[in-house]
């Protein structure tokens, strides 16, 4: 099983760091998953306008490509300005509407102030629904002093509910290779 970790930003550490760390738990649950991180920042990125996929260059091809052989997704978003970043929605933009559909997805976050959690709620989470996404119930947002200087994770709160996630993620990604696919396919 492919799991893509999808680092939401092209700019900054933290995102990254938390994916590390959920890798590394996932990991422990699930050995034999195959675990690929993906960093918006390795992409030539080009505003989505709507035309098809094959009018884009490679490097939002080879972006479409990867998520759509992935079986799961995590999301990892940074907040900034309230909002996600507006890379990682024209990525959303750029996939067909059945790319992630019926897949697992986990969601990571990390922001300066402690409401920015609702970002989650109020953008990630219905962009997820329209996929028709398989999205784990728990989440898991991190704050700016949840991190040393290194950018390593330091609150040990976080790290059991990043436990928790991965955890819950693995469930939901045996559960998702269960599901028919053939509704999928007529359309």
């Amino acid at each position: 099983m492919k799991i893509l970790l999808v680092d939401g930003t092209i700019v900054g550490r933290k995102t990254g760091a938390v994916l590390e760390q959920v890798k590394m738990y996932i990991q422990e649950f699930r050995p034999e998953m195959e675990l690929d991180i993906l960093s918006l920042a390795d992409y030539d990125h080009q505003f989505v306008d709507g035309r098809p996929l094959g009018e884009y260059n490679d490097s939002m091809q080879d972006l479409a490509h990867r998520f759509n052989e992935a079986d799961g997704y995590i999301i990892a978003s940074p907040i900034f300005q309230g909002s996600i970043p507006g890379v990682l929605k024209n990525t959303f933009d750029l996939l067909h509407p059945h790319t992630m559909r019926y897949k697992p997805v986990s969601i990571v976050a990390n922001g300066g102030t402690y409401q920015h959690h609702l970002v989650i709620e109020n953008q990630l989470k219905p962009i997820l629904d329209y996929f028709r996404c398989l999205v784990t119930p728990n989440y898991v947002y991190t704050h700016t002093s949840h991190f040393d200087i290194d950018n390593n994770i330091i609150n040990e709160d976080v790290h059991d509910r990043l436990r928790e996630l991965a955890r819950v993620f693995v469930q939901y990604a045996e559960m998702s290779t269960h599901l028919s696919k053939e509704t999928l396919d007529k359309h």
